[in-house]
């Protein structure tokens, strides 16, 4: 999607360009872990996230087809400005079928989601390893599943779960995660690659670069 990238944005990718060369990464992993950095300050991403170019690929084109997008929680779908997003963790269906069912109204909301979307969309899980295990375990077929969440108790071994179960998807190795990760992964497949700093800075009108 065409965007225009702001200043500050410029600023922050020259920064992290000048901290890290990620030149050698295929089109999307690039892209993926640029933004995926760039949101968190963080360059232990550069080795802790594992991409499939081909299916971050495959996701893109889904999204630009109008792919729909499943968040686990509200604060994932905050960071995705760029699109609406189905999140059904706040439903009160979600919270009785919890309930109902004894399980965490994250894996609620993902079922409930799930019965909305139907087979194709793109799941941003950020925040609870239980919708990750959710989806795993409901045989979905997405388009992509990020898997980026975080914490001590179940994080890390969901997203290995992810790995192994076949379904296309980034995820990351360590416990660290995030909302605002799983949201600027997710944001990388919409907007694309980000053009260098200099073509990027070329763009703004002189005002604007002088206040940056």
């Amino acid at each position: 999607m065409s965007r225009q990238v702001h200043p500050i944005e410029v600023e922050s990718y020259r920064i992290l360009r000048s901290r890290i060369d990620l030149s050698h990464l295929p089109e999307y992993s690039r892209a993926v872990t640029e933004r995926v950095i760039h949101a968190s300050a963080d360059l232990d991403y550069a080795s802790d996230l594992v991409i499939d170019d081909e299916s971050a690929a495959a996701a893109a084109a889904a999204l630009a087809a109008g792919a729909p997008v499943v968040t686990d929680v509200a604060m994932v779908a905050a960071g995705i400005t760029a699109r609406e997003t189905v999140c059904r963790i706040a439903d009160p269906i979600a919270e009785r079928l919890a309930r109902g069912a004894g399980i965490t109204r994250s894996a609620a909301a993902v079922r409930l989601a799930y019965s909305e979307v139907g087979p194709g969309a793109v799941w941003v899980v950020g925040c609870a390893p239980t919708a990750l295990e959710e989806i795993i375990a409901r045989k979905i077929e997405p388009a992509l599943v990020i898997g980026l969440p975080v914490g001590f108790v179940g994080a890390a071994e969901s997203k290995a779960a992810l790995r192994a179960s076949g379904l296309p998807q980034i995820s990351n190795i360590s416990e660290k995660g995030g909302s605002a990760v799983a949201a600027a992964a997710l944001n990388a497949l919409l907007y694309g690659p980000t053009p260098v700093a200099e073509e990027a800075a070329e763009e703004e009108p002189a005002e604007a670069r002088a206040h940056v």
